[in-house]
Parts: C-alpha cells; sequence; structure tokens
C-alpha cells in the first residue's frame, strides 16, 4: 500500500513538471497549479533545474511560495535563487516557525539584509521566538492563530474571525482572552458559526480547554499535547497571556526530531550528524564513547582469554560464541528499546518499574527456553553430521549452548532494563547512556556464561574434550 501510494505520488510530481515545463501562458499555468496540492509542487520543485525554478517562482506569486517552501526539506537553498527582497516577502507571510527555521540556516550577511526588508509584524514574530531555547516549547509555536475577547457580542466575535482570517489561516480554534488579555479559553469554530446572535459568547467558551507554558521543556509535554489530539493548543506565558499556539504540523515536526535524536543516542553518538559537516565534527560526536566501549571492549578480550584452556581442549565450542554474543545483544537492545519507552512517561512509579524487570525477566526467559531448544537440536545435528561426533557428545555440547543461550538472553533482558532505569534515576539520558553499553556489557554476560558453563559442564564434570 505504502509503494502505491509513492508511486502515485511521484506520478503527480512527474505530471506537474511536464505542466511546467509546457509552453503554456503564466495565467493558464497559474490556474492548472491552483488544482495541485502545495506539497506536489514542493516534490517537483526539487526536481527542476534552476533556470526553471526562477521562471516559475514570479508566477506562483510570494504568498504561494511561502506555503510551498513549508514543504521544503531546505528551503533555504531555493531562497537563495530569488531576489533579497523576494526572500524577504516570502518569510514576511511565512508561519512564524517557519520563518525561523528558515532564517537560522541564512548566512549572517543574508540576516543583516533581511533584518530592514521583512515587515515589522513577523519582524517581531520572529524575535520572539528566537527569545526562547531550543528545547522549550516556545521555540516551536506559530503566532498563526485568531483571539478575540470575552466581552463581545457572536456577530461582533464572527465579524472578527472574518477579518483576522485573511491574515492567520489556522482558524479551526478560536481562542478567547479577558479584558486583560489573560487567556480565558477557546471555541470550537463550528460553534461560532452555529450559534444564534442572542447566544452569549461567554456560554461557548471552554474554559478547560488545554495550553502549554511557553517555558515548558518540549520532551516534558510532548505526550500531553498528543494525548488531547486538538487542532491546536495555546501557548501560555506566566502571566497567563497567550503567545502562540502547537499545531499538528509542529507535533509531528517535533516527534520526527525527537525520534532522530533518540535513533542517533541509541547508536552512541552526542548529537545528530548531517552531511554539511566536517570529518572532525563528525569525529567529535562519535569518538568519545568508540575510545569508552574501545576499553570495554578489552575486558570482554581479556575475559575470552582466561577460558583459553576451554577452548584449547574443546576448540568446537568457539564456533557458537558469535550466536551467543549476537542474541545477547539482540535481547538487550530490545528491552532497553522497551524500557525507555516506559521512562518517558514521567508518570510510571517505582511500582510499575519492578513490574518492568520482571515482565522482562520472563518474556527472557520465554524466549531463551524457545531459542535454546531450538539450539539444542540443530547444533547438535550440525556437530554430528558436519563434524563428525558421535550423537552423545553432538548434543552433550549443544545442550550446553542451549542452556548457555537461555541463561544468557535472561540476563541480558534484566541488563537491558536496569542500566536505562539506573542512568534515568541519577538524571543521565538513558538513551545516550544505554545503547553502545549494553551490547558491551551483554558481551561480557554472555562470554562469561558461556565459556563458564563449558568449562564446569563440558570439561569439569563430563570430561570431555
Amino acid at each position: 500500500m505504502e509503494n502505491e501510494f509513492t508511486i502515485k505520488e511521484q506520478d503527480i510530481i512527474n505530471e506537474l513538471i511536464s505542466l511546467i515545463r509546457s509552453n503554456i501562458s503564466p495565467n493558464d499555468l497559474l490556474d492548472k497549479l491552483d488544482n495541485y496540492h502545495d506539497n506536489d509542487i514542493a516534490g517537483a520543485l526539487e526536481e527542476l533545474s534552476v533556470e526553471e525554478r526562477q521562471k516559475l517562482y514570479p508566477i506562483l506569486g510570494t504568498d504561494r511560495l511561502s506555503s510551498i517552501f513549508s514543504y521544503i526539506e531546505e528551503p533555504e537553498k531555493y531562497l537563495k535563487e530569488t531576489s533579497i527582497e523576494t526572500t524577504a516577502e516570502v518569510i514576511s507571510n511565512m508561519d512564524s516557525d517557519d520563518a525561523v527555521d528558515i532564517i537560522e540556516e541564512l548566512d549572517d550577511s543574508t540576516k543583516k539584509k533581511l533584518a530592514d526588508l521583512v515587515d515589522q509584524e513577523a519582524k517581531e514574530d520572529i524575535k520572539l521566538i528566537l527569545s526562547y531555547e531550543d528545547d522549550e516549547i516556545g521555540s516551536i509555536m506559530t503566532t498563526n492563530y485568531i483571539v478575540i475577547k470575552t466581552n463581545i457580542s457572536i456577530k461582533e466575535a464572527k465579524e472578527e474571525l472574518i477579518k483576522q482570517a485573511e491574515e492567520n489561516d489556522n482558524i479551526s480554534t478560536v481562542y478567547v482572552t479577558r479584558e486583560d488579555d489573560t487567556y480565558c479559553g477557546a471555541i470550537d469554530l463550528k460553534d461560532l458559526i452555529i450559534a444564534k446572535e442572542s447566544n452569549l459568547l461567554i456560554d461557548l467558551i471552554l474554559s478547560s480547554y488545554p495550553y502549554v507554558n511557553d517555558h515548558e521543556k518540549v520532551s516534558e509535554c510532548i505526550d500531553r499535547i498528543r494525548e488531547y489530539s486538538e487542532d491546536s493548543i495555546p501557548v501560555i506565558t506566566e502571566k497567563g497571556l497567550i503567545v502562540g499556539v502547537i499545531t499538528p504540523h509542529d507535533i509531528v515536526d517535533v516527534v520526527d526530531d525527537e525520534m532522530s535524536d533518540d535513533y542517533v543516542k541509541l547508536a552512541g553518538l552526542t548529537a545528530e550528524e548531517d552531511l554539511r559537516e566536517t570529518i572532525t565534527e563528525s569525529m567529535k560526536k562519535r569518538l568519545p564513547w568508540l575510545i569508552a566501549l574501545l576499553f570495554l571492549g578489552m575486558i570482554v578480550s581479556s575475559v575470552v582469554g582466561v577460558f583459553e584452556a576451554v577452548v584449547a581442549v574443546l576448540p568446537i565450542v568457539i564456533c557458537f560464541q558469535s550466536m551467543i554474543l549476537d542474541m545477547a545483544g539482540n535481547v538487550g537492545t530490545q528491552s532497553l528499546a522497551v524500557t525507555i519507552r516506559v521512562l518517558m512517561d514521567e508518570n510510571v512509579d517505582t511500582t510499575q518499574k519492578i513490574k518492568l524487570i520482571f515482565k522482562e525477566i520472563k518474556v527472557g526467559f520465554a524466549n531463551g527456553l524457545f531459542l535454546g531448544i531450538l539450539a539444542f537440536i540443530f547444533v547438535g545435528l550440525y556437530i554430528h553430521f558436519l563434524k563428525g561426533n558421535s550423537m552423545s557428545d553432538s548434543f552433550i555440547i549443544s545442550g550446553c549452548v542451549g542452556i548457555s543461550l537461555l541463561a544468557t538472553m535472561i540476563v541480558s533482558s534484566l541488563v537491558g532494563t536496569i542500566i536505562p532505569m539506573f542512568f534515568h534515576k541519577i538524571k543521565v539520558d538513558p538513551a545516550v547512556a544505554s545503547g553502545p553499553l549494553i551490547t558491551t556489557v551483554n558481551d561480557l554476560v554472555a562470554v562469561v556464561i558461556y565459556y563458564g558453563l563449558s568449562w564446569i559442564l563440558l570439561i569439569n564434570i563430563l570430561h570431555k574434550g
């Protein structure tokens, strides 16, 4: 289904490219482009040549371009193809949060030029959003919203809505403030439209409508915002003033950023990399953990060296070391992912965390038992038929492998749960500290269990080798 959608989307883009490259008049082209979504036009723009785009920009106009550029991954790259005056108009017409994203990517010289050209209202909105730290909710809000006073009639409220809708298209929810400009609540657009002029505006206001504070950390309130599933949620200052709103578009962007951030953290990086970074910058992000893991790896290798006697007597056991280590790493990573997801909920208490630990141990045991039995059967058959060992010796060795796999998966599940909980407890991001560490710790655990059991069971008790 996803592949069919992708093909259809590309067909639309190809259709747009053919349309843009045709010889129809600018007016006819603009009329036909009105039938396409701005996101599709954005996709087509990226596949056109510089000359073709520069020819198209004046036809679309700055209002339409401001909407189209909000769908482009790196709009600043294309804005450089326009005049500084056009860039200023496009940024002025954009939602303030999108405008900020673009301005932050421009060079200092262009920023200075734009400072004099961007209209005053846009300049104030951009300045407001830039005043917040990157991890604060105020930094991702938009000032595109409708706000009215409580002391007006239904008729006046409708007139005010129409007036403000000329500049702000985020109209599904109308926000209401008191005479002192403090936030009062919200009105659903549908309720305002169908309200009779004889009704009181105060009766339409939902005073319990959710909101977030402008200095709240994004990571701390993102789940709360998603739970409400509203078209937009107001951003309120400590004084109770509404300064912006969070829209579904903002939420999608933030969730995507959070997922990307967690992904690189799990990989042992301190921040997300991109193609524009120098080799030195990338090395600075990767080296600290790699150095720490190098020394942990040396410890693992040293432990393997302790069991040289086992390998010397039963060299066949080394064939299955990789399988045991890989399964330990896989199980630990799975438990880590589950644990971090649970820890994201600030309402999870100690009792629930303890339940999670026991649940992961049970899951590790169940999976380990199943895979241990499979390993016992297939490793035994492999040793007997391909290595030529007797049936009894083959299944004694495979039994040791199976038991080691079971024990390793139980302990790895425990490690993958407890380590992120420990880092969360000491206020260290578990995603950063846990991923590579858990893999290495589980390697150490797997080596000790596997070779330890081989030494005890196969050599000391059964006297094999």
